[in-house]
């Protein structure tokens, strides 16, 4: 029995309810350069559908193109998800197959006081999204990784020095180096050289990838040279940010990174871009009772994700849309969230007649 599908699979055996053009081809923000994705809908064959094989999605490799099992559209639908109302919602224009029974789904039995915390909520985490890039782009992570001696500081007087500048200055060399902590003082440590090597001392740090500094048995009677200093907080911070900043590094999409400093503002434009977008399109759900997938201000988003506008001027922006947003919600004669019963006796019709 087969166990997985894709998309051909759908339509070469009839599967397929619903398919069209999505992201800026729908939005009408298109350019030459635009990728095509295509959004779709499909049910599952009466025996997978019974069985043990659902499958609630199906996608190509590169994610361009998604088709959710209407099962799996509806319950989204119903959780007022932006990307899947705005399917619903499609120009018919970027509409390439509609099956019959797809007509008994329309966009105004979902709409809801639900999108406040769906279109709103997402544009504030792109929000946040853009200020975490404008930060990895303003202060990037050198390659090159510290180690736990680098947050090590000789502690004398009224002042400190780098350890690594202690022992240069002295002709020290760490790994003879012996410590032993000193009673209620938190990564404050007591320094001590073996020159000879012949006390065992462990050194400040058994290695680059330790992280946390050593202590070593240290013979009655020697005398401290220093004491030393383990900022272990600071190193610990230091190694979520280096971790962060590279997987970063390693996922972010490259074209869209080399926009970015093109522009030279230090923010991703095209996220900011969507971010305006959601907000516009939330307040008009909430003033006009309406989505309007297809953006009458084209140009100004276009402007907007060419970096052409200022990223405190685009903060600014979203935060009075925020505000907008938040009037119409209290004012919004929409329901709290959509009928779910009601929407279910309709899911139950289309599938018998699809199984019929």
């Amino acid at each position: 029995m087969q166990t997985t599908m894709n998309i051909n699979d759908v339509k070469n055996n009839g599967l397929l309810l619903f398919e069209c053009l999505s992201g800026s081809r729908a939005y009408g923000l298109h350019t030459p350069k635009s990728d095509t994705d295509l959004k779709g809908v499909f049910y599952m064959p009466i025996e997978q559908f019974y069985g043990l094989q659902y499958v609630p999605q199906i996608s190509d490799e590169t994610n361009d193109a998604v088709y959710y099992e209407i099962r799996r559209f509806v319950e989204l639908l119903l959780k007022n998800n932006p990307t899947i109302l705005e399917m619903l919602a499609t120009p018919d224009d970027c509409v390439l197959y509609r099956h019959p029974v797809m007509n008994r789904l329309k966009i105004n039995m979902f709409l809801s006081k639900l999108c406040k915390d769906t279109f709103a909520g997402y544009a504030i985490a792109q929000i946040r999204r853009a200020r975490g890039l404008k930060k990895k782009i303003v202060n990037p992570v050198a390659a090159e990784r510290k180690s736990a001696l680098d947050f090590c500081y000789s502690v004398q007087g009224y002042s400190s020095v780098s350890v690594r500048q202690w022992l240069e200055a002295q002709g020290f060399c760490q790994k003879r180096c012996g410590l032993a902590a000193v009673p209620h003082a938190k990564g404050l440590y007591a320094l001590f050289y073996d020159p000879d090597g012949m006390l065992g001392y462990r050194g400040i740090i058994s290695g680059d990838a330790a992280n946390d500094v050593s202590t070593s048995s240290i013979p009655k009677g020697e005398k401290e040279l220093t004491n030393l200093f383990f900022n272990k907080d600071g190193y610990s911070a230091y190694c979520r940010e280096y971790r962060e900043y590279w997987e970063w590094v390693a996922k972010r999409n490259e074209e869209r990174y080399k926009g970015t400093m093109q522009h030279g503002k230090n923010y991703d434009a095209k996220n900011m871009m969507h971010t305006v977008r959601l907000l516009q399109v939330a307040e008009e759900i909430f003033t006009i009772g309406q989505l309007n997938v297809k953006r009458p201000n084209r140009e100004e988003l276009l402007e907007i994700k060419s970096g052409n506008a200022e990223y405190d001027d685009l903060l600014n922006m979203a935060n009075t849309l925020i505000e907008q947003v938040e009037t119409a919600y209290m004012s919004s004669n929409l329901p709290e969230k959509p009928d779910e019963k009601n929407i279910e006796n309709i899911l139950v019709e289309i599938r018998k007649e699809l199984y019929i």
